[in-house]
């Protein structure tokens, strides 16, 4: 059973994505965060523009909803170049990637998402084009077969991955930059909230924009996700402008607490600590006790749960931690009613 998330960091649509689409900036000086990262991109777009040359192969990866596809978009604007669009699981065959690589003009842009789950046919296909700047393909079958070498203009790769260790090392090796994404800081999150609401025209409280800030789970697709339903609820329930404790109000409505945990976190963390006793214990009994998928558990809710401390994973399990005791109002050592520890 997979539960759909408010404060989940992947694209709820693509109507979703079309409607953010607005709101997403489109120079590095627009850009809110990763200074150290974009003081290193804007570093190496300045060298290749002062060689003529087109930018080289780069690989964005983190968690969900960081901002991966907005800067590869940015460095294809910075560079003044054409960017085509791709993800992994939609690049099954050769000839797939064939028709979009020969057809890539000088210093164009190949942004592929999620490019971990290309199949391993096409990523070989694609080392070659990487290095050299050329394909091979096989004509005819048998004897009468023969290997075409196909030239093909200098472009940029753009990687973008969640699991940045599911890369094969020919792969990962192949690109000349790797920028690691890191989640926001509240006070960034909230910056990105006040320029969003800007550009929706909606008047908001700076202690509202850290309200939402702070639930967002430093990710801002979910803070500009958060940001909508806040506004849906002051339309309806306010005066328009976003106050303070509009914000809370609206948010506790949706079940995002004051850390930015939702009731799949606040379960998952509940059954560690009441059908497991703290801890530890292995991530698929968690899944199964949840009825949860595991890579779900593993991808979206664990990351900010050890970021913010409430999670611990060692060797032998998933342990709480006195934090989310805490949160959660529960004594160590107290013996819950079964029935209601969850649900």
């Amino acid at each position: 059973m997979k539960r759909e998330r408010i404060i989940s960091g992947e694209s709820a649509s693509p109507a979703e994505e079309n409607g953010f689409l607005s709101l997403r900036p489109s120079h590095l000086d627009d850009y809110i965060g990763q200074r150290e990262l974009c003081d290193k991109l804007r570093l190496s777009i300045e060298a290749a523009r002062r060689r003529a040359e087109p930018h080289e192969h780069v690989l964005f990866y983190g968690p969900p909803g960081l901002g991966k596809t907005t800067l590869a978009q940015i460095l294809a604007k910075e560079m003044e170049a054409n960017i085509i669009s791709s993800s992994g699981p939609t690049l099954t065959r050769s000839g797939d990637l064939m028709g979009i690589l020969t057809n890539l003009g000088r210093g164009d842009l190949l942004f592929i998402d999620e490019i971990h789950r290309l199949n391993p046919v096409v990523e070989e296909f694609l080392y070659p084009a990487l290095e050299d700047f050329k394909v091979e393909f096989l004509i005819d079958k048998g004897a009468f077969s023969r290997a075409i070498n196909m030239p093909l203009k200098q472009f940029t790769l753009v990687g973008a991955t969640t699991r940045a260790g599911l890369l094969s090392a020919p792969l990962r090796d192949r690109f000349g930059i790797l920028h690691h994404i890191d989640f926001y800081s509240d006070e960034e999150l909230a910056e990105v909230v006040t320029r969003s609401a800007g550009l929706l025209d909606l008047e908001i409280e700076p202690e509202a924009a850290l309200v939402i800030g702070r639930r967002s789970r430093g990710t801002p697709r979910v803070a500009n996700r958060l940001l909508r339903r806040v506004r849906d609820y002051t339309e309806v329930k306010g005066d328009g402008a976003i106050s303070r404790m509009i914000a809370e109000k609206a948010l506790d409505v949706e079940g995002i607490d004051s850390v930015g945990l939702d009731k799949l976190d606040r379960d998952y963390l509940k059954v560690i600590i009441n059908y497991y006793n703290g801890g530890p214990v292995g991530q698929e009994a968690i899944a199964t006790t949840l009825n949860e998928e595991n890579d779900t558990l593993v991808d979206l809710v664990e990351p900010y749960l050890l970021k913010i401390g409430f999670l611990q994973r060692t060797r032998q399990g998933r342990i709480a931690t006195e934090k989310s005791y805490r949160h959660l109002g529960i004594k160590k050592g107290e013996q819950p009613n079964q029935q209601e520890s969850l649900f």
